[in-house]
């Protein structure tokens, strides 16, 4: 696999002193690029690495909707990012698209603008159950790209790894009628569990072939404290290049940007690309750019964050942009998050945030 070049070294004594119209830096002098803003912690899914049912069963509290940012508080805080630097939002959940009128928030989010007057890429990762039915409007209100999370193609696994009724065909028909409307490429993620689903490598890689879609693998993660990690159910990014490989042979592909999360690999015979996620055995932190928004105003700084700062406080308080400016500023660069490297140290044995509730 692709080397990725840690940036852990760099890191400043004291946080770097933000400049209007210039990058915003954290310690490590990673710039704020991305942000991930998580719409709402319901879902329609019980995926059993993301929210097991015996945690999340029928006496589970979510958040009421008061406690929610409207979308004008989103979009407000999500322009005071993009004036910092921010050149990707990706909307998140639990399941986003089960927030009513998702639409118009991302109509709003549709006209933000960097300030050299660019788009902002505003993309959104669902289960795909409610895709077929949004995909044609989510498009007309200006989504760039959609990602869809699929774990298998076997029926009865796909089933049980997402604890539902619902069935693959219908992931695959939002698949479809995403691409017919103009998202192309789809991305398609898999949480791979050794044991577990590891069988569907070879499977996913082939149906997505010549599908001009790209399949991304993603280590089984521990992310939040209740989905029940093992590192022995962990199937490294090697071993799944290793799978595949053997059956349509790969070349690797040079990232696009820096902070891109998924190593790039292509078939030799020019049937499309992959893409593989490696958290757990080759961290990417040095060069990770992203924050975290929660459904009610908490920005995380990294995915297995443990604690999250008020961002609705100040939205709610009447305060200015400047205020808004300035603590996002502030936030950003203290921020010295780098937990994939130091996982399995006393250090990272706290509990952390839940991904069903910031988003993956």
């Amino acid at each position: 696999m692709s080397q990725v070049i840690s940036l852990t070294d760099r890191r400043d004594a004291t946080p770097p002193v933000f400049v209007p119209g210039q990058p915003l830096l954290d310690m490590r002098r990673r710039p704020l690029h991305d942000l991930r803003i998580s719409v709402t912690d319901r879902c329609n899914f019980r995926c059993t690495y993301c929210m097991p049912r015996e945690v999340f069963g029928g006496s589970y509290k979510f958040m009421p909707h008061a406690d929610l940012l409207s979308f004008e508080e989103i979009a407000r805080i999500a322009r005071v990012s993009v004036g910092l630097g921010v050149q990707k939002i990706r909307l998140t959940g639990g399941e986003p698209l089960l927030r009513k009128n998702i639409e118009a928030l991302i109509e709003m989010l549709a006209q933000l603008r960097t300030p050299d007057g660019a788009s902002v890429d505003l993309t959104l990762t669902t289960n795909g159950t409610l895709l077929a039915k949004k995909a044609q409007s989510l498009k007309d209100a200006g989504l760039t790209r959609v990602t869809v999370s699929l774990d298998a193609l076997d029926e009865r696994l796909f089933e049980r790894m997402s604890d539902s009724k619902v069935n693959v065909k219908t992931v695959l028909r939002g698949i479809d009628e995403a691409a017919r409307v103009g998202f192309r490429p789809v991305k398609v993620n898999m949480v791979v569990k050794k044991g577990v689903n590891d069988d569907q490598l070879v499977p996913m890689a082939r149906h997505f072939r010549h599908s001009g879609h790209v399949l991304r693998f993603i280590e089984f993660m521990d992310v939040g404290t209740t989905n029940g990690w093992n590192l022995e159910e962990v199937l490294t990014g090697a071993e799944i290049l290793k799978k595949i490989g053997a059956e349509f042979p790969l070349e690797p592909v040079p990232a696009q940007y820096r902070g891109e999360v998924a190593g790039r690999w292509r078939y030799v015979d020019q049937a499309g690309e992959i893409g593989v996620i490696t958290s757990v055995s080759q961290p990417f932190c040095g060069d990770c750019t992203r924050a975290r928004l929660s459904p009610e105003g908490q920005l995380f700084l990294c995915l297995f964050a443990s604690a999250g700062h008020d961002l609705r406080a100040i939205v709610r308080s009447g305060a200015g942009d400047d205020v808004l400016v300035a603590r996002l500023a502030s936030i950003w660069g203290a921020r010295d998050d780098h937990y994939s490297e130091l996982r399995g140290h006393a250090t990272t044995q706290q509990k952390k945030i839940e991904m069903s509730y910031i988003g993956g």
